[in-house]
């Protein structure tokens, strides 16, 4: 996809290409996506992007709930190609909060706990850079310190709620809940070790919080307040 990457550092705006999700960490199914991070500066066209000629849909910077931006999702030569708009001004800015231990959450469809705006950074550390050049950052030790407090804090609260939800029988906002508490434990973990997170695909696992994990499985039998009881231990017991 090499090519492709010249292709696309052709639109104006573009300051560089990177390849990135599991692409770029040699984890990728055979079935898995092609992901292109487009570094631009000043402004993007979409329409330039539509006049590549790949099939597709393709949007304009903004129409993706921030900070996600925006982007386009294509087949090219057979392949599932998605285009993910980066502003690098925006970038740099977050860099710096991360590098100062700060940070913020938001929601963002496809992730259940939202998605930090650390994950910019994370992206820039882990991808492939095909064209250009990009900051590398690592982790930032503030980031380690201030991150696992406010994931378990979130932890915590869905817990909270979830044990209410569990006393009332309501079922999927107490798995729901009970889902965003694991998952906030691990992001804890995983930031507390200096590891980059940019999703959160196996991010249970990548935590050993997948054996926590299992409580929720489809078909198991039990009381909610029990199973909300079962989380909360598991994810203080975890190693």
């Amino acid at each position: 996809m090499e090519w492709l990457a010249d292709r696309l550092a052709e639109v104006p705006g573009v300051v560089a290409v990177a390849l990135g999700g599991s692409r770029a960490q040699r984890t990728e199914r055979s079935d898995s996506d092609w992901d292109f991070g487009l570094y631009y500066e000043g402004r993007i066209d979409p329409e330039a992007i539509r006049a590549l000629g790949y099939p597709g849909t393709v949007v304009a910077p903004g129409e993706w709930a921030y900070p996600m931006n925006g982007g386009a999702w294509l087949t090219v030569q057979g392949q599932k190609v998605d285009l993910l708009y980066r502003d690098l001004d925006d970038v740099r800015r977050w860099i710096k909060e991360a590098e100062r231990g700060r940070w913020e959450l938001y929601r963002m469809p496809g992730y259940l706990c939202w998605m930090p705006s650390y994950a910019l950074v994370a992206e820039l550390a882990l991808c492939k850079v095909l064209v250009g050049s990009l900051p590398r950052p690592t982790f930032p030790d503030p980031l380690r310190e201030t991150a696992p407090r406010r994931w378990r804090w979130e932890a915590d609260f869905a817990l909270r709620h979830a044990e209410s939800h569990a006393r009332r029988a309501d079922v999927a906002a107490c798995l729901g809940k009970s889902s965003f508490a694991i998952l906030a434990e691990a992001h804890a973990r995983l930031c507390e070790r200096g590891e980059w997170i940019t999703n959160e695909k196996r991010l249970a696992e990548r935590a050993r919080l997948n054996g926590t994990e299992r409580l929720l499985h489809p078909g198991r039998e039990t009381n909610l307040t029990t199973l909300t009881a079962s989380v909360r231990a598991a994810i203080v017991e975890a190693d």
